[in-house]
């Protein structure tokens, strides 16, 4: 019978009908050769370098019905793995389904299930008892704060929960408190690290529990520390099959080569090009070093694509080979040529959306679904463009793995302050932040305010200065909650005589919202600090702070209709797995993908693996994959020249087509397309540490008209000269080095810009 995957092992669940025996004994057919070769090797160590697309699901199924239908191993003697619950009821099915009976005894579930399952039977090594806890995220924060207040431990200047990110980090490495490298050590809690980590540890063993983390690690040391419980399971599983190999981090490498060497019948299925979660642990090293670590190991090629057009494919294929870290494998594909990639240069981030939001109209005028359609992008912040296009065009959408733009958490503190200094009787948003960030005016304070706003029936914000002329608050609770409603009233006055965006900026910085976040040591910090600067930069699209509040408001109550056909927009990590007849791909430039924080952090490591998102990105397409990337983004509220991203760049000419925008110029398919605009300032969005460098395309002068000039050649330019560009306004040159002129702005302060870009006055 068919099981389900649960925490502390597997429960029965509905069992489908079984095919009839002669459907069940054609399971080979269809397969191409390299699907078939992965199926029937069944000795020894077997890799499956599986590509998008490939068919890796069926190998992977077909594979364990080829081993239970040959009696090379009972359903007890076979174990496979994967990393979601629903990949596992999936395999299950199928399996069901190929082998003609429902199967019992099954050893298939995720990484976690699985461990789960062997550390209940063998709970007391480990210092646990069967029955133990796995805590929730919650109560795991809250034992590590207890811990830090034990040891006087500051929690500002060492966040509960940075400290349990990097002992999960740990974890994930198979790292306990004793094997921690001590150069590691020295940045947490004061230098307290490993003190906490092993008292962390102490406690889940007092209180019978373990988390996430453990259920991996704990196995490890059990197999290691008990051969004779590691024989055990050595013995038993005489063939073991691994889902999404590129995607395991050091525990679950170590755990799965401890199991296969007693048989060494180890199937990996993974695609190393697709490796692209490093932060959260992954490491791409399991699958690249898959034959030094089984020597002898068949390594099987699954190449043949089919989703994706054979243009797809080919840029997809040129761009990923630029990776020094791949083992090597090239996509085809027995469809139509179809479409080429389409490389579109626009202006700006504006036009950018409306382009797309254009091109999604017109497809759903030719009967293509909404639901076939995705826009991919790099980072959280730039989805609020294309969510505010796809409300104006009134076109479903919906944001997949996340909030929509304005529902995440620091966009709704954001409006809640403007909230507050245009309608100052808005309690619900008074509340949401006069303790964020934190200023000592917690659970008490607000009691007392309530009290009295019921009593008299009056707001928050004026029950609160009534409280200040009163001894109901302590000395510094009353000068604290007087210089914030001080900061309300000037910002109120504020609303008619400073500009609306340099206003919300003001706002953020002085109340000290966006200082909390650049501070803050959480790893979505850095992205939240984006979506402040996105924030602010789309108020520019608005006449005032009230209509904009107005206008969200309205975007939130469109976006809550229920309609199944609708646009994705979702990150690029987000969209792995999943495949969409179009998609597009925005952003494509120097700072926002490849992400410039990323690359400053990691170096070449990153850039690969930037790399390998992008093909991600185009693999997702079965029919259409549209590029674009702007020349200039405005970012926090100011315009900057964007260069264009190098992986356009490493498109091969001969699957793209290239085009731009009105007064931008085209080169057509396979030319060089727009040219750079400039290089970047170093500001909001484009990191501000140093550009790996890369040459640079020129940039045809446009006269007056908007036209380009044909001859290729700009008029001559002198420091000191006058000059106009269309979005930065006048200024004058500062220095001039080839076609890049500096260029002293007289609003937008100093600029680096292509000569194409400027008009002479």
């Amino acid at each position: 019978m068919l099981y389900k995957s649960m925490s502390d092992g597997f429960d029965l669940i509905d069992e489908p009908a079984p095919p009839a025996p002669a459907a069940a004994s054609r399971y080979l057919d269809g397969m191409n050769t390299e699907q078939s070769h992965a199926v029937e090797t069944t000795d020894g160590p077997v890799l499956v370098l599986a590509g998008a697309g490939t068919g890796k699901t069926r190998v992977l199924t077909t594979r364990m019905a080829h081993i239970l239908r040959q009696n090379l191993a009972g359903p007890g003697e076979l174990l496979a793995v994967t990393f979601t619950n629903k990949a596992a009821r999936e395999m299950r099915d199928r399996v069901a389904a190929l082998v003609g009976t429902p199967v019992e005894g099954w050893w298939v579930g995720t990484f976690h299930a699985l461990a789960t399952r062997i550390l209940r039977r063998h709970a007391e090594a480990v210092g646990l008892r069967s029955n133990f806890t796995i805590l929730d995220s919650d109560d795991q924060l809250r034992l590590i704060k207890q811990l830090m207040a034990a040891n006087d431990i500051d929690e500002k200047r060492n966040p509960p929960r940075v400290t349990l990110g990097q002992i999960q980090r740990w974890k994930d490495r198979g790292l306990t408190p004793e094997t921690v490298p001590s150069a590691e050590l020295a940045s947490l809690c004061d230098g307290q690290g490993q003190d906490i980590y092993a008292a962390y540890q102490d406690r889940l063993r007092t209180v019978n529990a373990a988390d996430f983390g453990d259920l991996l690690m704990l196995v490890v040391t059990l197999f290691q520390n008990n051969p004779a419980v590691l024989e055990r399971y050595q013995n038993q599983f005489r063939y073991i099959l691994v889902d999404e190999y590129q995607d395991t981090n050091v525990a679950q490498y170590l755990w799965l080569r401890l199991l296969a060497q007693k048989h060494r019948n180890i199937c990996c299925v993974g695609d190393d090009d697709q490796s692209i979660y490093s932060w959260r642990g992954a490491e791409v090293g399991n699958i690249l070093r898959f034959e030094t670590d089984f020597p002898g190991a068949t390594v099987v090629r699954l190449e043949r694509n089919y989703r994706s057009t054979p243009n797809i494919l080919g840029a997809a294929s040129g761009l990923i080979k630029k990776n020094d870290g791949r083992l090597g494998k090239t996509l085809w594909t027995e469809a139509e040529t179809g479409d080429p990639v389409r490389v579109r240069a626009v202006w700006d981030g504006e036009e950018e959306a409306r382009f797309i939001g254009e091109e999604i109209e017109a497809l759903h005028g030719k009967g293509h679904e909404l639901a076939g359609m995705a826009i991919l992008v790099r980072a959280g912040f730039q989805t609020r463009e294309f969510e505010e296009r796809m409300i104006t065009l009134a076109i479903p959408y919906r944001v997949v793995g996340g909030p929509r733009f304005y529902e995440r958490q620091e966009i709704r503190d954001a409006l809640a302050y403007i909230r507050v200094v245009l309608q100052p009787d808005d309690d619900l948003a008074f509340e949401r932040i006069i303790n964020t960030p934190r200023r000592g005016l917690g659970p008490a304070t607000l009691q007392l305010m309530h009290r009295l706003a019921r009593t008299e029936r009056m707001s928050l914000m004026l029950a609160a200065a009534h409280l200040l002329n009163t001894d109901e608050f302590k000395p510094k609770v009353r000068s604290t909650l007087a210089a914030l409603i001080a900061d309300f009233q000037r910002w109120r006055s504020l609303l008619d005589v400073m500009h609306h965006p340099e206003l919300a900026a003001t706002i953020l910085e002085e109340s000290g919202y966006t200082q909390h976040w650049q501070e803050s040591k959480m790893p979505e910090a850095p992205g939240k600090l984006d979506n402040l600067k996105e924030f602010v930069a789309g108020l520019e699209d608005f006449e005032s702070l009230a209509g904009f509040v107005e206008h969200v408001s309205l975007v939130m109550e469109n976006d809550a209709r229920d309609d199944p056909d609708k646009v994705s927009i979702m990150t690029l990590h987000g969209a792995k797995g999943l495949e969409f007849d179009t998609v597009f791909l925005p952003g494509w430039e120097e700072g926002i993908f490849p992400n410039q924080r990323s690359l400053d952090e990691h170096g070449v490591s990153a850039l690969e693996e930037e790399r390998r998102l992008a093909y991600v990105g185009l693999t997702r397409a079965k029919r259409r994959a549209i590029v674009s990337y702007a020349a200039n983004r405005r970012i926090y509220n100011q315009w900057q020249s964007a260069l264009a991203s190098r992986f356009i760049d490493e498109l091969p000419h001969d699957h793209i087509e290239r085009s731009a925008s009105p007064g931008l110029g085209s080169s057509g398919r396979g030319g060089s397309g727009l040219d750079d605009g400039g290089a970047t300032g170093g500001g909001f969005g484009f990191g501000s540490g140093p550009r790996m460098k890369r040459p640079l395309d020129s940039l045809s002068y446009r006269g007056p008209s908007g036209l380009p000039d044909r001859s290729n050649k700009g008029p001559s330019f002198s420091v000191g000269q006058r000059i106009f560009h269309q979005k930065f306004g006048y200024g004058s040159i500062i220095s001039i080095d080839g076609d890049k002129l500096d260029i002293a702005f007289e609003k937008a302060g100093d600029k680096k810009v292509m000569a194409g870009f400027v008009e002479t006055t």
